[in-house]
């Protein structure tokens, strides 16, 4: 009799902790779903100094080089779920050149690595120390670090025999070095690139389950190990660690991580439009109220949109939705690594037409190192209309004069404000950050959309992994339970009483 009362004790003990949450290691209910996908923020960080100048004709031959790279193409796990909080440093004001980077942890012993964020390509890559010829130092106030390859305990190549480079990679092409190490090559438009070999090793990442509980996580990831880069990419003044891809390429670590069940199959940021720049970029959803949602393009490598017309000022500007019909070559592309906005020439023409007799009476038109700008005396908030960009799906994006203006300093002792959108040289519509600041983007990949909304990147942001059931707040991590877990635990909290009862009850 007294071994049975020991196993009703135990067995009521057992069930009333790991249900109430007084449990050291089994997790409660409502956190148990983070097990299968753990929500992760990435931190953006600014590229360039805030008080750092640069000519439009900078903007757009850097804008080229990341075009390029959408055109031409070319260990142990942990399941231990929960968010990684980082914030957004940086601004998107083109004049200021706001480029966006976060930090990665590779290898055992891990090492951290500064790698800008890339929504247009696939491949997270990082520099070799075996590079003769990569950068050593950076004008952007941040420590090189190299990945080194032999002094890492988790690190493995991938061989050429591996399934992985024989695959068709849109951003990257496979080859097959003397020594059976997968190698790549990436190619742009101004002849700098990097070239390399693929590598599988450690990823990791803090992981926030609770207010105050953080678990170190961590996932095998392939990414690439740089050995050779040109152009651009050996500037010192620009200089990072390397490039992390989230595209929806197979070796996209979103794609990685994902399809493991590790990370949920969706992604989002949010970027403050401000001189001071921040936000925060999420593997997971963010959840605002009003937002709305396109389908993405199907069978298209990039995040592609179907956009069917532009309105300014409430008027639909003359267009034939043709001009944006998708393509290999074609289309509207959503990129966060782009500075401007790129339309189409039949779609820039008309826009920049319409925005000028909007405000011929108000301002100034004047021309500025062949760009089209105006004298403003006032707000621009005043004078500018509003502007709708309309996709498929009844979804529009509404930008104010900000979102397709930016101020170019003082001229003649009025405000310069000129047009950031320009004359796409190839036939792609490509949104860059000055139309997706202020805003809540999500790359809903498994609902194969992209949904936005206008939001205050500042404030903190509730983001969900199961369709918003479970909520974590960004600004102070918390979950919010449901009102159906409470009850739950309240029913195992009174069944463990009543056990208690009958066993000292027996006694």
């Amino acid at each position: 009799m007294r071994t049975l009362r020991s196993l009703m004790l135990a067995a009521a003990l057992a069930v009333a902790l790991a249900v109430t949450g007084f449990a050291a290691s089994p997790l409660p209910s409502a956190y148990a779903k983070y097990a299968a996908g753990p929500t992760k923020i990435l931190p953006l960080q600014r590229a360039f100094p805030l008080d750092e100048l640069v000519e439009l004709s900078e903007l757009r031959a850097r804008d080229r080089v990341r075009h390029a790279r959408i055109l031409l193409g070319g260990g142990r796990q942990s399941s231990v779920g929960g968010v990684v909080d980082f914030p957004v440093q940086g601004s998107s004001d083109p004049y200021l050149v706001g480029l966006y980077f976060t930090k990665v942890k590779l290898g055992s012993p891990p090492t951290e690595f500064n790698v800008q964020i890339d929504t247009g390509s696939d491949i997270l890559w990082v520099t070799c120390s075996s590079c003769s010829n990569c950068p050593h130092s950076s004008g952007l106030g941040i420590d090189l670090h190299f990945f080194d390859a032999p002094g890492s305990l988790t690190a493995g190549s991938v061989t050429c025999s591996d399934p992985i480079c024989s695959s068709v990679f849109q951003t990257t092409a496979a080859q097959c070095s003397e020594n059976n190490q997968c190698g790549y090559s990436f190619r742009y438009g101004d002849g700098s690139g990097t070239s390399g070999y693929y590598m599988t090793d450690t990823f990791y990442f803090d992981a926030i389950l609770g207010e105050s509980l953080v678990a170190n996580s961590s996932a095998p990831i392939v990414f690439g190990c740089s050995t050779y880069q040109s152009g651009d990419l050996t500037k010192s003044d620009k200089a990072v660690d390397g490039i992390f891809g989230f595209g929806k390429g197979k070796l996209s670590v979103v794609s990685q991580l994902s399809s493991r069940g590790i990370t949920p199959p969706v992604f989002s940021h949010c970027l403050k439009g401000d001189g001071s720049g921040g936000g925060v970029f999420v593997l997971g959803e963010i959840l605002v109220p009003g937002m709305v949602y396109s389908p993405l393009v199907p069978s298209q490598p990039h995040y592609n949109l179907n956009l069917l017309s532009i309105g300014v000022n409430g008027q639909m500007l003359p267009l034939d939705a043709a001009v944006f019909e998708a393509s290999n070559t074609r289309g509207t592309i959503v990129d966060t690594g782009t500075t401007l906005t790129y339309l189409v020439k039949e779609a820039y023409d008309l826009f920049l037409n319409a925005i000028s007799n909007s405000v011929s009476q108000l301002v100034t038109p004047i021309i500025s190192n062949g760009e089209q700008c105006y004298l403003v005396s006032t707000s621009i908030s005043d004078m500018f209309p509003s502007v709708s960009l309309n996709f498929a799906g009844g979804a529009s994006m509404m930008l104010r004069p900000q979102d397709y203006l930016f101020h170019y300093g003082i001229y003649d002792g009025a405000s310069m404000w000129c047009i950031g959108f320009q004359k796409a040289p190839e036939e792609q519509t490509i949104l860059g950050d000055l139309v997706l600041k202020d805003k809540v983007f999500v790359y809903d990949l498994a609902r194969q959309r992209i949904g936005w909304a206008s939001y205050d990147c500042s404030m903190s942001v509730n983001v969900s992994i199961t369709s918003g059931k479970d909520i974590v707040n960004s600004g102070q991590p918390c979950l919010n339970i449901s009102t159906r877990d409470i009850l739950i635990r309240l029913f195992f909290s009174i069944l463990f009483g009543l056990l208690l009862c009958i066993f000292f009850s027996l006694t």
